[in-house]
């Protein structure tokens, strides 16, 4: 295999064993994005020159036997991170020249652990999306089928982490961006409790919904990413001081003996049946292994998308008012006054799906309407809560598909944003309740596109996680494929 179709504790081992070095594995990389990224568009700015400087500085740290958790590793940063002197777009003409003057707080650990950064990956505007087709900067594709979307709004990390162009990336997830991407690019995609990693530097779509998470080749990976960036944070207000395990402790522990829920309202009318043939098979597996499963009821899924689509343009409507052409960003050259230079700078600078957003998220919060819709939203997002509570009194876990169909056709549902809007129906109930979930491989349909088996948690049981994620990833006997680019 070639260094960069490794996964991040495979390359530890050869880094370690002095039979590989870092500069072999950026070498690889960059090699495999010249011949791939043209057709798939994972990235918006890369980072080559950083890069190889990296490199360099990782190999001489290998030397003095400095070695940190992720030391050579090159890793993908959804253009969601604040960089500092790297250009950050958010996917968006009015953030196109941004240039920030700081790191955010994932980016800064992920230095202090070795990490080399590729570049900066392509994502839907302001991560408003769920098929990585509303950026600015052009559509992402699926490797696995270049005809495909590979979800959203973290695509260009799913994609770049699929194809083997980076060996991790990290993305956000809002309502599903880093699950839904996962499973439809076949990856591992984890979304932390909310509070679990900081936020500061992540450039807001919807403040009580967004989580920063990892894509990675595997489980163990996924540990070993969130050892690094998990953890309390006092630059950012909603950030938890709670303790942080050893993540990789829990990958070789069993699941005997766990019950294992199963909603009914996630197998709903229209699932793909490769999709619900692929996790009925799953169940047995991890029935196989002690587990007990039990059907279970979670009776407001079927309001989350409502809700979701209240609370989460309405706090975008409020983030994406510092957006005025002003300060930073986009600003219309051809302008009377100021109240036309906002207009037509918003206006210009903003893709139709985001002034979609926040127009409705500004209706729901305008005088009159609070009550009616914010304020209840809120309310039933509570219910919602309650129900996942419910059920962990009893369950260890919650499994589901992740993704109610494998992926579609570019342009499918661009011009039908409800359907659209459907794609995230089994993930952003997580992201209401704040409940951590992770998103793993669980077999390929009849044309050969990935399928997900998504487990949920409760609080800060990302660790539960781990252990069921990896105890079925070991256990599937999933048939071991790439994509043939």
């Amino acid at each position: 295999m070639e260094l960069n179709q490794l996964t991040i504790h495979e390359l530890q081992n050869r880094l370690r064993a002095g039979e590989a070095t870092a500069l072999e594995i950026v070498q690889a990389l960059f090699k495999r994005i010249e011949t791939v990224e043209s057709r798939l568009k994972a990235y918006i700015s890369l980072m080559k020159e950083d890069a190889f400087e990296g490199a360099i500085r990782a190999d001489e740290a290998i030397k003095k036997g400095d070695i940190n958790p992720l030391t050579g590793i090159p890793i993908a940063l959804k253009d969601i991170y604040c960089t500092k002197g790297v250009r950050t777009t958010c996917g968006s003409r009015i953030l196109h020249n941004y240039i920030p003057p700081y790191n955010a707080t994932v980016v800064e650990k992920l230095q202090q652990a070795g990490a080399i950064f590729t570049g900066k990956t392509n994502m839907d505007e302001f991560a408003m999306g769920s098929s990585t087709e509303t950026s600015f900067f052009g559509a992402t594709r699926n490797p696995w089928d270049p005809e495909r979307i590979p979800g959203g709004s973290s695509g260009g990390s799913a994609v770049a982490v699929a194809a083997d162009e980076c060996i991790a990336a990290l993305g956000s997830d809002t309502g599903g961006s880093i699950r839904q991407p996962a499973a439809l690019c076949g990856v591992v995609g984890m979304k932390p409790t909310y509070g679990r990693v900081s936020r500061f530097g992540l450039i807001a779509f919807a403040s009580s919904l967004d989580q920063i998470g990892p894509f990675t080749k595997d489980v163990e990976d996924c540990a070993i990413i969130m050892n690094c960036i998990a953890g309390y944070d006092p630059k950012e207000s909603t950030s938890v001081p709670a303790d942080v395990p050893d993540y990789r402790d829990f990958l070789s522990r069993d699941i005997k003996g766990w019950t294992i829920g199963v909603p009914k309202e996630y197998f709903i009318e229209g699932i793909d049946p490769e999709v619900e043939q692929a996790v009925r098979q799953a169940i047995k597996v991890v029935e196989g292994l002690g587990a007990k499963t039990r059907d279970v009821s979670l009776p407001r899924t079927k309001y989350c998308l409502a809700v979701y689509y209240i609370v989460a343009p309405a706090e975008a409507s409020s983030n994406l008012a510092r957006y005025d052409g002003i300060k930073y960003g986009y600003r219309t050259p051809d302008s009377l006054d100021l109240l036309d230079m906002y207009k037509k700078s918003r206006s210009d600078g903003f893709g139709a799906e985001v002034k979609r957003r926040i127009m409705l998220g500004t209706y729901a919060l305008s005088s009159g309407y609070y009550d009616a819709y914010y304020k209840k939203a809120s309310q039933v997002r509570a219910l919602i809560k309650q129900d996942f509570d419910e059920v962990f009194r009893t369950c260890d876990i919650i499994l589901t598909p992740t993704t109610p169909t494998p992926a579609f056709k570019l342009g499918e549902k661009t011009d039908d944003p409800l359907q659209m809007y459907l794609s995230d129906i089994l993930t952003i109930s997580a992201n209401l309740a704040g409940i951590p979930g992770i998103s793993v491989p669980c077999g390929f349909s009849g044309s050969g596109l990935p399928i997900g088996l998504q487990f949920l948690a409760s609080h800060f049981e990302e660790g539960k996680l781990m252990q069921i994620a990896s105890a079925y990833e070991k256990n599937a006997n999933l048939e071991k494929r790439r994509p043939h680019l």
